[in-house]
């Protein structure tokens, strides 16, 4: 049985770790590369890296607090941000990624996933999803959950995966930051439609929400961002809790 992930999420803007509510409100607070390196220390299983802002500002994403960032840990890294070429992915790639998240890109040249597939395996590329409900459907938004797109969610993820993307990140606009638990509904409905890995993120409020979160059938990861930040929730510690409820996860 393979072993569920706890990935800790940061967002990056102007060379500094942000965190707002509904993408709103965004507010500074450390220094990315010192809190990788906490997190390879702690326990966590993969570190994802988002310039939250370079897709907006249609600028490349900063390469250099990402190499010293890969420098300090020994864990996955996924990185995304204004990645629109596989030359994007050249870079990130020889910077010390792991993975390659797209997101707008993608949106805008969905091929770009199947030529990066092709150029370095499905396992290196992740589909990154910003979903809100509109009018009682998943819409697919774009540039750091500025812009609706009017993609239907659920067509657009197993179009990905059928591309040669080889895990989504299903973030929920509707849940981001708030802390009331998983969008287990949106993550259901996303799970019944692909069979790639799926990391859950938007809305970790305590250790009981994933728990509640691995108990859907797909779901591998989950993602969170300002309960670890802010250390309202130690990943060791829920790791512990969560080997108590039967959940399969790597321990420290």
């Amino acid at each position: 049985m393979l072993t569920k992930r706890i990935i800790p999420c940061l967002d990056v803007r102007d060379g500094k770790v942000v965190k707002g509510v509904n993408f709103q409100g965004v507010r500074d607070i450390e220094d990315p590369v010192e809190m990788a390196a906490f997190y390879n220390e702690c326990g966590a299983d993969e570190l994802v890296f988002y310039d939250i802002t370079a897709s907006f500002e249609q600028r490349r994403l900063f390469a250099d607090v990402l190499r010293r960032v890969a420098e300090r840990i020994f864990i996955p890294l996924c990185v995304g941000g204004g990645v629109s070429s596989v030359e994007d992915f050249d870079r990130i790639l020889n910077a010390g990624a792991d993975k390659v998240s797209v997101n707008s890109g993608a949106i805008r040249d969905p091929d770009l996933i199947s030529r990066a597939a092709r150029k370095y395996g499905d396992q290196c590329v992740v589909l990154s999803m910003d979903v809100k409900r509109v009018d009682g459907t998943y819409h697919v938004f774009a540039k750091g959950g500025r812009e609706d797109t009017g993609l239907d969610a659920l067509e657009w993820c197993r179009r990905g995966q059928d591309l040669g993307a080889g895990e989504i990140v299903l973030n929920s606009i509707d849940t981001d930051g708030v802390k009331t638990g998983f969008d287990l509904e949106m993550l259901r409905d996303v799970a019944e439609r692909v069979t790639i890995p799926i990391i859950a993120s938007g809305g970790a409020g305590t250790m009981e929400d994933f728990a509640k979160l691995f108990q859907l059938k797909g779901v591998d990861a989950g993602l969170a961002a300002s309960i670890f930040h802010f250390r309202e929730v130690d990943i060791r510690e829920l790791k512990r809790y969560l080997a108590g409820q039967s959940v399969n996860v790597r321990q420290v």
